[in-house]
């Protein structure tokens, strides 16, 4: 099952686990056991410390779950975890055993502080490129809280899981049988769901860490870590505060339009940005949120989890997310219904009625993989005409089952909170509402700059954008914005780290001055 490539690179890899890792197999008659045991078979052939053996319970479909030292982590998969989730087996085996990238100190107190028992599965798709994240943050709860379990369950395996849940969306966390988030996350975020869903522990007598630095970087995009490296060689003592370190690139999979690199993965990009901040010398703080900014001298920045980091200069790189319509309906149904992915979701509507709303490249593109996969594919464009490129929308239009629907307003997602059963459009040249009876909504309206953190401190812009001056001042002395949250024309990765680079350089020009 595993090419000779891999198993050499885990040979390496596994070389020197300090610890025995076993993979029990539950018995299971499913068709698909035989492939689980034969990855697991390849797996252990690649390490001394790491065996296979068939105990438990019988399962009806492939469960293996893993041990430490003949204890079980909490960890498990059901299903074959090919795929995308190959990669969090494999990140399983070494954070179990101690090795790998694990949250530092202050990180892993704030999971172990969390209210057990923590019993968590997450539904998700071998196609998803967004559900390792999740799967592998929910993984190392389970490994570093005493009582906490997570296991991963492919969806294609549990199909009447999947409908009695009403599943629609992933990745979908659940606890029992309560959905407690549904989408891309990172540690930071789901740990912040945790402690509302499940509580946590005092920290104790315990103080709060304080990091004291010349300048805190907010963000740990391309911006963000652009504006690290630029203040760090400067001399300065320099702090990136961030969810991941990567941003937004860890969910873009192919890039062929950076300079000099003809071409890289999102994730590599992500990686190449933390070993240069390591590299540098820049304090990484991820896993974190910033629950507020107190400007004075220093400025001060409150984390979640009650650490502060106190800096002279601010600067503030936290891109944008996926713009929401915001509409009635929208926000109940999100992961029953109404989706941001298409990749990921797309599988969960085959042969039934979806609606893309959204005329730009990233809708059109949408629409035309789903009427691969979809009975029937509307697409909405707010304006007169689409917003993509020609070539695409001459693909769309070539597709026999989408219709296009322009200068259309959506007023509202219809369903009764399980599913999507309709979506309600006001056709703005004759002022008519409509209806058109649908399964599912992939909303693909562009992004919305992720600036709540500043937007009663600083300047925005209507469509919240940090206002900015040439050189990334904002209209704070000493807060400083850069990237896709600040007013800047273009979002792309190399204007972000140019710009990026040139707050840097701005702030530590005004450091000079004052």
């Amino acid at each position: 099952m595993l090419d000779d490539a891999i198993r050499s690179q885990l040979t390496t890899v596994f070389a020197d686990l300090p610890a025995e890792l076993t993979l029990a197999l539950s018995p299971s008659e499913h068709p698909r056991q035989g492939d689980l045991r034969e990855l697991a078979a390849d797996l252990a052939a690649t390490a001394p410390r790491l065996r296979v053996v068939e105990s438990g319970h019988h399962s009806p479909v492939p469960r293996l779950t893993l041990l430490r030292d003949g204890t079980p982590t909490g960890v498990s998969f059901r299903g074959v975890p090919g795929g995308h989730e190959f990669t969090s087996l494999v990140v399983a085996l070494l954070n179990a055993a101690g090795k790998g990238r694990l949250p530092d100190p202050g990180i892993q107190a704030r999971i172990r502080r969390l209210r057990g028992p923590i019993r968590l599965r997450t539904i998700v798709s071998l196609e998803c490129t967004n559900c390792p994240d999740v799967v592998q943050a929910l993984n190392l709860v389970a490994l570093l809280h005493d009582d906490a379990q997570h296991e991963m369950w492919d969806g294609a395996l549990a199909e009447s899981e999947v409908a009695r849940l009403g599943v629609q969306g992933v990745p979908a966390v659940f606890a029992g049988d309560q959905l407690l988030h549904v989408g891309k996350a990172d540690l930071a975020g789901l740990l912040d769901q945790l402690e509302q869903h499940f509580g946590s522990e005092s920290a104790g007598e315990a103080p709060a860490a304080v990091h004291e630095v010349d300048v805190a970087v907010v963000g740990g995009g391309p911006a963000g870590a652009a504006a690290a490296i630029y203040s760090v060689r400067k001399g300065l003592k320099v702090a990136v505060v961030a969810g991941r370190i990567g941003g937004q690139v860890r969910d873009t999979l192919g890039i062929e339009n950076l300079v000099s690199v003809p071409y890289t993965e999102g994730p590599k990009l992500a990686e190449d940005l933390r070993g240069h901040l390591a590299k540098a010398g820049v304090l990484v703080l991820d896993h974190r949120s910033v629950e507020e900014l107190a400007d004075g001298e220093p400025k001060v920045l409150r984390l979640k989890g009650g650490e502060t980091v106190r800096a002279g200069q601010v600067i503030i790189a936290t891109g944008a997310k996926w713009r929401e319509l915001g509409v009635p309906g929208e926000k109940e149904h999100l992961g029953r219904g109404v989706a941001f992915c298409p990749h990921c979701d797309g599988p969960f509507y085959k042969g039934r009625r979806v609606a893309v709303v959204g005329g730009g490249n990233s809708g059109v593109e949408a629409a035309i993989d789903l009427a691969g996969i979809c009975s029937s594919v509307v697409l909405l464009e707010f304006g007169e005409a689409l917003r993509a490129d020609a070539v695409l929308q001459r693909k769309l239009r070539s597709l026999g089952n989408v219709t296009v629907i322009t200068n259309a307003r959506t007023t509202a997602v219809v369903g009764d909170g399980t599913r999507v059963t309709a979506l309600r459009y006001q056709d703005r040249a004759s002022k008519e509402e409509r209806t058109r009876e649908l399964d599912g909504v992939f909303v693909q309206i562009g992004l919305s700059p992720s600036s709540a953190l500043v937007k009663d401190l600083v300047e925005v812009n209507k469509a919240g954008e940090i206002v900015v001056d040439a050189r990334g001042r904002t209209s704070r002395p000493g807060i400083y914005a850069a990237g896709d949250v600040a007013n800047r024309p273009f979002k792309q990765i190399i204007i972000a780290m140019g710009d990026g680079a040139q707050v840097a350089l701005a702030a530590f020009e005004d450091r000079l001055r004052a």
